[in-house]
């Protein structure tokens, strides 16, 4: 299993960025996946997970700002994160779920994470 992220960066507050996770080595059309944020000194979150169906789920602090896409042909997922705010800086890291309820991702296998900064 495979994942690498790209698309993190630093933004000012209110600003955009789209995230993409580019997979290989498993059968990415029937997996679940899951996009996580890790901040120093805190536990990861979850913050969104889009299941083989299309159906995504989001941790309450992002919905109606963050849409999780995916594309199947691509092997691709994608996190378009819109009217950032400072609370929403950390690693995120996309991951491939071995389980998932909701927007929560169990044991997941990891991508190395990209850095986001919100900041003015």
């Amino acid at each position: 299993v495979q994942l690498v992220e790209s698309g993190g960066g630093l933004v000012q507050p209110g600003g955009s960025l789209r995230l993409s996770c580019a997979a290989s080595g498993f059968i990415f059309s029937k997996a679940n996946m899951a996009w996580g944020r890790q901040v120093p000194g805190k536990k990861l979150e979850w913050v969104a997970v889009i299941y083989s169906d299309g159906d995504a789920y989001y941790e309450d602090s992002v919905k109606a700002r963050f849409i999780m896409s995916r594309d199947n042909d691509k092997s691709t997922v994608y996190l378009q994160m819109n009217s950032l705010k400072p609370e929403d800086t950390g690693v995120y890291t996309c991951a491939a779920c071995s389980g998932c309820s909701g927007y929560v991702c169990y044991e997941p296998y990891w991508g190395q994470g990209t850095q986001v900064t919100v900041s003015a």
